[in-house]
């Protein structure tokens, strides 16, 4: 009797901590119950409009962009990016105040994501413009923007480029909740059934604690992906972001994630309130 292979796209970020999770699962070091699983690289906010269309059977997405897909998806439990005292960070060319920032024109990475969304609950009177996550920190120092919103690897790298830290939006919120900041994680589509759906969370899971289990490889793996950052800032980067609440979001993570999504209903950010549906 032939075994049916399934093929599931899992689409994530080129970056070196989503590399370093699905390691396992792009060099076949699992089981993968009959899945073929093939691997898309692209920047959060097209993974956020791709997952507003329904585009792939398992997505990294902003925490932000849940509620415009949790209708298709749901949210699996492992895979989350949460910082814990520490995430995106607006930064300029000199010091500023809240008042001078909100004078300022800010470059940000996408409406979508949940940098975005935690600076609107920070501070929701600022003017912004959209660019692409790896030219905002250019952006600033050549003058189109007097502060960006950086993410990824430039929350390590901007003081070595010149530049400045305004607010630390990590910092902040752990600041006013004692929680993890909820950034991003994965979601999967309802459509493939339950057991599917079982099977390859799961996989995901595992992909992470093998990781986790082979350090030095997966992050020689990962440096492929770490734009910029030499291998010891690679391995600061990735230890920031994949940790235990990347396993599982255990109840801070829930809770996180509840008061994030809270918070922005009760800002008008969301209209109306958001009921997680984990896997």
């Amino acid at each position: 009797m032939s075994v049916i292979t399934r093929e599931i796209t899992i689409a994530h970020s080129p970056d070196s901590d989503d590399a370093f999770m699905f390691y396992a699962l792009a060099h076949n070091k699992l089981d993968t119950y009959g899945f073929h699983i093939k691997q898309i690289l692209n920047d959060i906010q097209s993974l956020n409009q791709a997952a507003i269309e329904g585009t792939y059977e398992v997505s990294a997405i902003s925490f932000a962009a849940y509620p415009q897909v949790a209708h298709r998806y749901m949210l699996m439990p492992c895979g989350a990016s949460m910082g814990m005292n520490y995430g995106p960070v607006v930064v300029s060319k000199r010091p500023m105040n809240l008042q001078q920032l909100k004078q300022a024109v800010i470059a940000i990475p996408g409406q979508l994501t949940t940098a975005y969304l935690a600076l609107r609950l920070y501070e929701p009177d600022l003017k912004v413009i959209e660019i692409p996550f790896n030219q905002i920190g250019d952006a600033v120092r050549e003058g189109k923007a007097d502060a960006g919103l950086l993410i990824h690897e430039g929350q390590l790298t901007y003081q070595h480029e010149g530049l400045v830290k305004i607010v630390d939006l990590g910092e902040w919120w752990h600041d006013q909740t004692g929680l993890p900041l909820p950034l991003g994680g994965n979601v999967i589509r309802k459509d493939l059934g339950k057991e599917s759906i079982k099977q390859i969370t799961e996989l995901l899971k595992k992909s992470i604690v093998y990781s986790l289990e082979h350090r030095a490889e997966a992050v020689d793996y990962a440096m492929t992906f770490a734009r910029g950052m030499n291998k010891q800032q690679a391995d600061k980067f990735i230890g920031m972001y994949v940790n235990e609440l990347t396993v599982d979001f255990g109840e801070s993570g829930r809770n996180a994630l509840r008061l994030l999504f809270e918070r922005a209903h009760s800002s008008g950010l969301f209209n109306s309130p958001i009921n997680i549906e984990f896997v």
